[in-house]
């Protein structure tokens, strides 16, 4: 087991986990720029650690450590750093500062929320080391000020979001799921994902069809029913950008897997398995093929960010 990412008593450390959306619906951008969502979010076991000590006022630094590390930005735009210095500016103006390290295991630009996992792990990281008096709801309103994702990877669990994703409520999910990750050599960038779902569905509709079927599934504990459910309207926009994706998917379905997706807008592929021994054996079998970064098993529904001191 690795080591802990700081063993030091003055840091708060804690887990965020990656998530997969089960469905996503997609409608036409708003003038505001957004898309209309329909989405069922589900955390699953890939975690980055994030954590935090005291810093001088107005300090906010961050190092990267782990997986892609290389990738994460380590200035003012890296997200856990914007959600240490909105957390400051709401409740210590002038009078807080932070010093945050990540240990990186979700994939980069992967659709699988990492950033915004590093963010809601900040936010709650950094209300813990300076002893805020902080609801989960007001974490999660400020957590949706730094993107869409953000409230989820605070709740964790199953949710159906709406609104641009970030407007949530629990859905039931009986037992747990066993999910085969195909982790990709390239990233993809969501705003260019959405550019192109634009140019390839100009008559995206402007109200969505919740997905009763995925969540029907997931309430009566049906993993084959929910494989045949599985949808994101962003797939065949991620599909376009990166060709090899549907053969992954393809492949992974000839292996076996109940259900293969795109998580999010790409390019993670996500693929369900009948149980424990099933993903084991899609996971080789995968792996063999050659066609992606790395397999990683995980299994969901798993909590959003918590303490791990």
């Amino acid at each position: 087991m690795a080591s802990p990412l700081v063993p030091e008593p003055d840091w708060v450390r804690v887990r965020a986990s990656g998530k997969i959306n089960l469905a996503l619906r997609v409608g036409g951008v708003r003038p505001s720029g957004y898309h209309p969502l329909a989405t069922v979010f589900q955390s699953v076991s890939l975690f980055d650690e994030i954590a935090v000590r005291w810093a001088a006022p107005g300090r906010f630094s961050v190092s990267v450590q782990g997986e892609q590390a290389d990738l994460v930005p380590t200035d003012e735009t890296n997200l856990a750093v914007r959600a240490a210095r909105l957390l400051a500016e709401h409740y210590g103006p002038g009078r807080l500062g932070a010093d945050i390290t990540i240990r990186k295991t979700i994939p980069v630009a992967g659709g699988m929320a990492g950033g915004s996992a590093d963010a809601a792990g900040a936010l709650l990281a950094c209300s813990v080391l300076w002893d805020l008096d902080t609801t989960p709801d007001e974490l999660r309103t400020l957590g949706a000020m730094l993107g869409a994702d953000v409230p989820f990877q605070l709740m964790g669990g199953t949710a159906l979001g709406t609104g641009r994703g970030d407007e949530l409520m629990p859905v039931l999910s009986r037992g747990s799921y066993h999910w085969v990750l195909a982790l990709s050599e390239d990233e993809l960038s969501t705003p260019e994902v959405f550019r192109r779902f634009d140019e390839l569905t100009p008559d995206a509709p402007d109200e969505l069809a919740m997905p009763t079927d995925v969540m029907n599934a997931l309430v009566a504990g049906d993993a084959p029913g929910l494989g045949a459910a599985l949808i994101n309207d962003l797939e065949p926009a991620a599909a376009t950008l990166r060709p090899g994706l549907l053969r992954i998917l393809q492949t992974g379905r000839e292996l076996g897997a109940l259900g293969a997706i795109v998580s999010g807008a790409g390019p993670t592929c996500a693929f369900l398995a009948v149980n424990e021994a099933a993903a084991v054996d899609l996971s080789v079998r995968l792996s063999s093929e050659g066609m992606c970064r790395a397999i990683r098993r995980v299994t969901g529904p798993v909590p959003g960010a918590r303490l791990i001191n």
